[in-house]
């Protein structure tokens, strides 16, 4: 079972092109800095623009670069299940250790819909799956009650939990019973989660503070109540700044300004505005967890 810190990886640009040095330099760092595992593609990695080739590219990348030091987590969901299928076939060929399936976007399938996808995905490849769901991205809800009956019909082992409300998350958590981890996909609800009987966090904010973000997780995970809300309270305005737009567009403003790689983001996303930008530079400098390296960086550039 999936527990702990698992950052959903950016995918790095330069002048239009994967930037593959600096995404192997991001898993390293990554992993340096006590990560429990790696998720490329997926929402934070932009994969909807990212072409087949660009896409296995990436997975590939990342799990040569992690070369087995943690899990990686390959995001292969889609919204047509046969390349759903492909991808996950591909995913397990390349030596990753799950696939992460979304819940079929613009389809707006059926609950039903939704358990014959991934059992047609189980069905033909023998990889654990994490399901994913986020109903804000995708115009449908995954269900607890469709959650616990995939349990007994795929190898699922952890759900994404995206939807935003912790009543959802507290369902599941009873309807999973253990059997398979709940993990947060909202950095704002991760002690709220884990609180509750999550095991960890997918996050888009391990991008620029993976240590901080691990250091919160296993503290709410070893019941430290105290040192994890104080970790929550000094990260949250963060959290904030980095959904001022749309994700990953603050984030990867983020890693720009704290040195990590460019804020290039592929259409139909565009840069972040000027407003957002300095309201983002601000919490980052006002953070104990940002300050120093934002000053570094700014004094370089």
């Amino acid at each position: 079972m999936l527990r702990g810190s698992f950052v959903a990886l950016v995918t790095p640009f330069a002048d239009g092109e994967l930037d593959l040095g600096t995404l192997r330099y991001l898993v390293e760092w990554q992993i340096c800095e006590g990560s429990d595992g790696l998720v490329p593609c997926g929402t934070t990695g932009e994969t909807p623009t990212l072409s087949d080739r660009e896409w296995r590219q990436v997975i590939e990348t990342v799990i040569e670069q992690a070369a087995g030091r943690v899990p990686v987590i390959a995001g292969t969901g889609t919204n047509a299940t046969s390349v759903s299928i492909e991808r996950t076939r591909i995913a397990r060929e390349l030596g990753a250790t799950a696939a992460m399936i979304v819940t079929p976007y613009y389809n707006r399938p059926q609950q039903d819909g939704i358990l014959r996808h991934v059992v047609a995905i189980a069905d033909v490849v023998d990889l654990p799956l994490v399901l994913y769901n986020v109903p804000s991205r995708t115009g449908v809800n995954l269900l607890p009650e469709t959650v616990a009956r995939l349990l007994d019909l795929a190898p699922i082992v952890a759900v994404k939990e995206s939807s935003g409300s912790l009543d959802q998350a507290s369902e599941l958590v009873l309807a999973l019973e253990g059997r398979a981890a709940v993990l947060s996909g909202d950095d704002s609800l991760t002690l709220p989660i884990i609180s509750v009987g999550g095991a960890g966090v997918v996050s888009v904010l391990a991008n620029i503070v993976p240590a901080t973000t691990r250091d919160l997780v296993h503290a709410a995970l070893a019941g430290d109540l105290a040192r994890a809300r104080r970790l929550h309270h000094e990260l949250f305005p963060l959290v904030r700044a980095l959904f001022l737009e749309t994700n990953p567009v603050p984030v990867k403003a983020a890693a720009e300004l704290l040195g990590l790689c460019r804020s290039e983001v592929r259409l139909p996303l565009a840069p972040m505005s000027s407003t957002s930008r300095q309201r983002l530079s601000q919490a980052l400098a006002g953070s104990p967890h940002t300050a120093t390296r934002l000053a570094a960086a700014t004094e370089v550039q």
